[in-house]
């Protein structure tokens, strides 16, 4: 047993499975079937679990992750009036992550491909949901390096060190 009685983790709840990838030019433009413009902050975060809000036009959600930063980890997301996730966002720490969501299908999956505004101008992120952490999947032509297990790329991260601040170096893992 865990600490205040809990049990262990059960394999049954939600888990996000995601893969992150940097971009090689811009090709995946042309395919993208649409996009929708995202504000999300972070109430609480920590090494062990974050806490954001996300509102992107009239839709909101409160979601929560655990598990740290990595491919597979525990989340629950719940959608929530948009009236309360613009209140919820005054109380976030740290600027906001304002960026364009692009939904580019490919191979029978459809990638999210982050462009991000603000501090964070000129990342663009490519990110793929799985079933299973071992999932095979076609890779695009216009994917490149992988940045699943590289911290600054998550987004949670990008609130204390934004893109803006990084190195030539971090910049080309």
């Amino acid at each position: 047993m865990h600490a205040a009685g809990l049990g262990c983790y059960d394999s049954r709840m939600p888990r996000e499975i995601e893969r992150k990838f940097l971009l090689q030019g811009d090709a995946w433009r042309a395919a993208a079937s649409h996009t929708r413009a995202m504000s999300q902050g972070y109430v609480a975060s920590s090494d062990r679990v974050s806490v954001r809000v996300r509102l992107a036009g009239d839709d909101a959600w409160l979601n929560i992750k655990s598990g740290g930063l990595v491919a597979s980890r525990a989340e629950y997301e719940y959608s929530i009036p948009a009236v309360h996730a613009r209140e919820l966002l005054l109380l976030c720490a740290g600027p906001l992550i304002d960026k364009t969501r692009h939904f580019v299908p490919y191979g029978g999956f459809e990638w999210e491909i982050d462009e991000f505004l603000g501090d964070n101008a000129g990342l663009i992120v490519a990110e793929l949901e799985l079933d299973r952490e071992d999932q095979k999947f076609p890779k695009p032509d216009w994917l490149g390096a992988e940045v699943t297990h590289l911290r600054r790329y998550y987004n949670v991260c990008l609130v204390d060190y934004p893109y803006s601040q990084w190195t030539a170096a971090e910049r080309n893992p």
